[in-house]
């Protein structure tokens, strides 16, 4: 999955999962039921994030030998993009990588209704921090050598293969 925060990311991996019959694996669920209390700056997110990647690798190579896996995590940096490259080719499976490319002021709209409904991993993201983050985010480029599934702000609900 590759899209800001709010764009809509674990909404797609949940109707992908469901269509599928496949396996889901969510990086907030993870974290917040491993870190719950350590998780309070984003430099922690970041921290605690590549930790439990060097666990959810070999298990998803695993999976991948019998079955279809979504991951909701997110592919939002070259550097991040990476892991999930090294995973499809060790498992020597196809891969899709589902952008949705969703505005900034979509986003916002998105995570201010996320910060009431508060699903499980959510956190609270102010706007500033939405910035914050946002300002690392690079959307994947052809050379780097993905199948890039694209999802239009409204459009992004209706998910495809």
């Amino acid at each position: 999955m590759c899209g800001k925060a709010g764009s809509g990311k674990s909404t797609v991996a949940k109707a992908l999962a469901q269509q599928h019959g496949a396996a889901l694996l969510c990086e907030d669920v993870w974290l917040a039921r491993l870190f719950p209390a350590e998780l309070v700056t984003f430099d922690d997110y970041i921290k605690y994030s590549r930790r439990i990647k060097t666990v959810v690798a070999p298990l998803v190579i695993e999976l991948l030998k019998q079955q279809s896996v979504v991951l909701d995590f997110p592919a939002n940096t070259r550097e991040t993009r990476f892991w999930f490259k090294s995973i499809f080719e060790a498992a020597s499976v196809p891969h899709t990588l589902h952008f949705i490319n969703t505005s900034n002021a979509q986003c916002l709209s998105q995570i201010a209704k996320r910060n009431i409904e508060r699903p499980e991993g959510s956190h609270v993201l102010t706007e500033e921090a939405f910035y914050h983050i946002s300002s690392f985010f690079q959307p994947p480029t052809v050379e780097e050598g993905f199948n890039v599934q694209t999802y239009e702000q409204e459009a992004r609900l209706n998910v495809q293969t």
